[in-house]
């Protein structure tokens, strides 16, 4: 089958990918000129190994770049769908351009699959009408349906192959239609929904069921402290419970999904409230740790502070609604945080970031032993492998004060309090 697939990212790339290593013809189609030329040397801008190689050998396989969208059996689109906080409800022009850059290519019987995350009700009510103007109606003369992806960074291979896929189309046929070209490649089940929404509120469970259950960690970590409790022996004590599975609490909800696509429900029902509080309270977690930072520096004052991680999570380089940069943006402007230290100055703080795994134009990044020379404090926001094996005794040595913030529990209390740190977790 021909496929022509829209949005060269992170998804869409991995995503033609996939379809040819199963023997398919894919042609890629991005806007952004610099990554067509990129991909077109076979430099693909990817940074996990195992999904690069997997990338370039499609490269040198049958994935062909295309400066413009092409005729296809399958057109699959992966474009972005950012959040607008002004307006309060998801972004869709990409999605939308996507639709009419498909438009005048279609054929009877093509059919048109959507991946990008969308608010449930966006195929068959933002998608469908502008195929429509091509004069094809979807559901008769083309297929129309939608597939969430749902890959992890950091394992995105593996989980590409292996997941379960949810499948919906706006029709019977056109379902068959999706169901056909996903059946030919390796994943774990299909899984039919009945139609385009269900699909699309299902993705948007899954991502929010996290988001939520992350929320009530970091809510039992708030109110623990208030009694003078170890949330994270009691967590461990309850989760022997045959029923009870509770999560780690941490600094905050990073990436791209967690934190925007739970917003999605929102769009057409006022019945949120649950999610809503649990995006509050995720996103109040990095002024919490600005807070945990203030506290034991007792002022803000002409203090220096090393951030250890900009990435969203460990071992990636996605820096996403960075947790760690956020407690950053806090730190570097305390007016901003709701910092309960009584009568500490607020005047200026000098923030250091590090991180192994991220490169960037934009961030001013440091080694690990520059980061820490003579800081304050240092805080950990992303659990990378090189940060939990970091030795007490070399940190000391940097650091003007040991205090070490620790809020992801990933260094040894013991240990760092043997040798004089002040560490300090939730």
């Amino acid at each position: 089958m021909e496929i022509c697939v829209h949005g060269l990212g992170y998804i869409g790339l991995a995503t033609a990918s996939l379809f040819v290593h199963n023997g398919h013809k894919v042609i890629g189609y991005d806007t952004d000129d610099r990554v067509r030329r990129r991909l077109e040397r076979g430099e693909p801008e990817v940074t996990e190994e195992e999904l690069e190689t997997y990338v370039r050998d499609a490269l040198d396989g049958e994935l062909t770049i295309s400066s413009h969208p092409e005729a296809a059996d399958y057109q699959l689109i992966c474009v972005p769908t950012p959040y607008d906080r002004d307006a309060g409800r998801a972004d869709l022009q990409y999605v939308e351009a996507a639709a009419r850059n498909v438009r005048p290519l279609l054929r009877a019987d093509d059919v048109v699959v959507l991946e990008s995350t969308v608010p449930p009700g966006t195929t068959a009510t933002v998608l469908s009408p502008i195929l429509a103007e091509s004069g094809l109606e979807p559901g008769t003369d083309i297929g129309l349906g939608y597939v969430p992806e749902t890959m992890l960074p950091g394992n995105a291979v593996t989980e590409l192959q292996s997941n379960d896929r949810i499948l919906g189309g706006i029709d019977a046929d056109s379902t068959a239609a999706i169901e056909e070209l996903y059946g030919t490649v390796p994943t774990g089940d299909l899984r039919v929904a009945p139609d385009a929404t269900t699909a699309e509120f299902v993705k948007l469970v899954q991502n929010a069921f996290r988001d939520v259950n992350i929320a009530y960690a970091n809510t039992l970590a708030l109110t623990a402290r208030d009694y003078g409790v170890d949330v994270r022996e009691a967590i461990r004590l309850a989760n022997n419970h045959p029923r009870v599975d509770i999560l780690r609490p941490g600094p905050g909800v990073g990436g791209h999904c967690l934190p925007v696509d739970p917003l999605f429900f929102a769009e057409r029902s006022d019945e949120t409230q649950l999610v809503d509080a649990a995006r509050r309270v995720n996103d109040r977690m990095p002024g919490y740790v600005a807070d945990l930072v203030a506290e034991a520096l007792g002022t803000l004052e002409d203090k220096t502070v090393a951030i250890l991680g900009v990435a969203y999570k460990g071992n990636v380089d996605d820096t996403r609604n960075s947790p760690g940069l956020e407690i950053a943006r806090i730190l570097s402007d305390p007016e901003t945080a709701e910092l309960r230290v009584a009568d500490g100055g607020m005047g200026a703080t000098e923030i250091r970031l590090c991180d192994p795994h991220v490169t960037s134009p934009t961030l001013e990044l440091e080694s690990l032993a520059d980061a820490l020379d003579g800081a304050d404090a240092a805080v950990l926001t992303s659990a990378h492998d090189e940060f939990a094996d970091l030795d007490p005794r070399r940190v000391g040595s940097l650091l003007g004060e040991r205090v070490m913030v620790d809020p992801l529990a990933l260094m040894d209390a013991d240990s760092w309090e043997q040798h004089g740190f002040e560490l300090v977790g939730i």
